[in-house]
């Protein structure tokens, strides 16, 4: 069917715990969401069939929207009339969504490109081998075949390098012999996506063992990546041997009028349409109850292209990896976002309540001030791992000065320039279902510290899986759902930076709110103040301290439209990042309560 004679669609989200759906339909010129509903996931016993749970969100969709949309356990598509759909999609990470082993010969090279590929086709990475990663050979063959991952990516070399290498990768990977995930009666799918000139070794050594298929190198040469062939091939594979061993996903693919996208995956995707529709870059991030997965779109400032990158937290979650986020942040930088006096152990113990009562969720103030400080740190380490891997490529020739000479580090430089950054987008249970919009917007201010004049955004029902998917169908029903229903706009941060002496005057801000009130102050340092106005452009001036960045150099004065939103405009006069609380408790609390009470995080702020 031709994208512009679509006129309804049904799409699905299977995540391992809840199948989400949602109704689009084309109202006029413009496509909408017309209606939302859930049903448990029926991926595991007693069911054993991913299409059941399906069908109950659609039932619970056809009951809310008034028409019908099935005809007994069938999607009716196309519509007829005002019955059924015209087409219906769907996305899953349900069973565990897509487990992957990579491998390269150098760490910080090959082994990252292919970690890179893996991770921007939605999978989550369970481990990295890398000739050089310290690991002797039979350490790395009990180790693939302790993790029985869903896929294999094997890369390394560039085409003209030597092919010793990926041989030996290759070889340990045949010793090892290792058996997949779901199923026992299809071979392992394994890429291979490296020195060309080795293709007829790789053949010779996994051709039997392995259901290996041959894409074009990661890393043909040092200076460029190219990592669209084995992302797609990552998706393919995914459809055909992962999703075709999980109960009931055989039926859900032909019923499918699209390919089936990992539920990571296909978030991605919706990030790089707008960033490269609207010309901008953007940074999001998705907290759930086991991880925290970080998106970012960024210019590579060398080569003037937008480089997109995701990161998964597998270990940093609000509920069944909630200990994981206090052994990895410490007490003390948790304790240290929570606006009142708390004894330590009494800390502790809530957080392993939290633990082992994973589906919980605060029934007191006091409870969700603690929960919205956990968070934060789960946002700030899952943001701190996304920028030490969205870096530029490595082993590539740069223009270096003595003091270079001295670094050590095998890192390039990371692509993720907070003072560059347009939008920061919130998704997951602690930011898109806080009881006050103004909680989402300060928890994602103080984990991501955005720096100069930055958008804050959430996902309102977490739809833009969904949304993902249907941009490789219809990107422009995709955009507009993503823009007018998805997206709720909170407002504008105005964060300068830079060093200055505590009381001196920090920065002036000039605008004229939309109701004609006239804003012109000067703040000083450690101050915060939130002014109410609708998502409308206006336009500001922005004067900061000698020293100070706004956004166009230190001391230089900025001058720009700026939105409000559902939360307003949000002046952090906090100072240079990170910024550091006061030790005293008492002074602490009182910080933290000072800060709440500017941007009303509160009902009695």
């Amino acid at each position: 069917m031709k994208p512009e004679a679509i006129r309804s669609i049904l799409a699905t989200d299977c995540g391992s715990t809840t199948t989400k759906a949602i109704l689009i339909e084309k109202q006029g010129d413009e496509y909408r969401l017309v209606v939302r509903g859930e049903a448990p996931t029926t991926v595991e016993a007693p069911f054993e069939d991913v299409t059941k749970g399906v069908l109950n969100a659609a039932k619970e969709v056809e009951e809310l929207c008034g028409r019908q949309i099935l005809d007994n356990d069938r999607i009716i598509t196309p519509q007829k009339g005002d019955k059924g759909v015209d087409i219906y999609i769907s996305t899953s990470s349900a069973g565990g969504g897509l487990q992957m082993v990579v491998s390269g010969i150098v760490k910080a090279m090959s082994a990252e490109s292919a970690e890179r590929a893996a991770l921007g086709a939605g999978a989550i990475v369970m481990d990295v081998l890398a000739s050089n990663d310290g690991r002797l050979p039979h350490e790395k063959i009990q180790r693939i075949r302790h993790l029985r991952p869903d896929m294999i990516l094997l890369s390394g070399g560039t085409d003209s390098g030597n092919i010793k290498g990926v041989v030996e990768m290759s070889e340990l990977l045949k010793a090892a012999n290792p058996k997949p995930r779901l199923g026992i009666n299809y071979k392992l799918p394994v890429i291979y996506a490296g020195n060309q000139k080795a293709n007829g070794e790789i053949e010779k050594n996994l051709g039997e063992d392995t259901d290996l298929s041959i894409v074009p190198n990661l890393r043909p040469v040092l200076e460029r990546e190219n990592l669209g062939p084995a992302r797609d091939k990552i998706h393919d594979l995914f459809m055909e041997h992962v999703m075709a061993q999980a109960p009931g996903y055989k039926k859900l693919m032909a019923m499918t009028d699209a390919p089936i996208m990992p539920t990571p995956g296909a978030v991605g995707e919706i990030m790089q349409v707008i960033a490269k529709k609207e010309g901008i870059t953007v940074v999001g991030v998705d907290i759930g109850g086991a991880t925290t997965d970080v998106f970012s779109v960024f210019k590579d400032l060398e080569k003037g292209e937008p480089v997109f990158n995701r990161t998964v937290s597998a270990n940093l979650g609000m509920s069944y990896s909630i200990s994981n986020v206090l052994a990895s942040a410490t007490l003390p930088n948790i304790l240290r976002w929570v606006p009142f006096e708390i004894d330590e152990v009494d800390l502790r113990n809530r957080i392993g309540n939290k633990m082992i009562r994973p589906t919980t969720i605060p029934q007191s103030l006091e409870e969700l001030k603690i929960e919205q400080a956990i968070s934060r740190e789960a946002l700030r380490l899952s943001f701190i791992q996304h920028k030490a891997f969205a870096v530029g490529l490595k082993g590539v020739q740069k223009e270096r000065t003595i003091s270079d000479a001295f670094d050590q580090s095998s890192s390039g430089e990371t692509l993720v320039n907070m003072m560059d950054l347009d939008i920061l987008v919130g998704s997951g249970g602690v930011l898109s279902h806080a009881p006050r919009r103004h909680q989402s917007a300060r928890m994602m201010i103080d984990a991501f510290l955005p720096e100069g004049i930055t958008q804050i955004a959430v996902d309102s029902i977490f739809m833009m899986p969904q949304l993902g998917v249907l941009s490789s169908v219809h990107e422009k029903a995709a955009t507009e759902v993503f823009n007018k229903d998805c997206l709720l706009r909170l407002g504008t941060c105005i964060a300068p930076v830079g060093p200055i002496k505590p009381g001196k005057e920090y920065v002036h801000v000039k605008f004229t709110l939309p109701d004609g009130t006239q804003v012109d102050k000067s703040y000083v340092l450690g101050e915060m103040e939130l002014f109410e106005a609708p998502y409308e452009a206006i336009e500001a001036e922005i004067t900061p301290a000698r020293g100070i960045d706004a956004g166009a150099g230190p001391g230089q004065t900025v001058k720009t439209m700026i939105y409000g939103g559902l939360v307003g405009i949000i002046i952090d006069a906090r100072g240079r990042r990170p910024f550091v609380l006061p030790e005293n408790p008492g002074e602490r609390v009182k910080k933290l309560q000072e800060w709440s009470l500017a941007v009303k995080e509160f009902e009695n702020a």
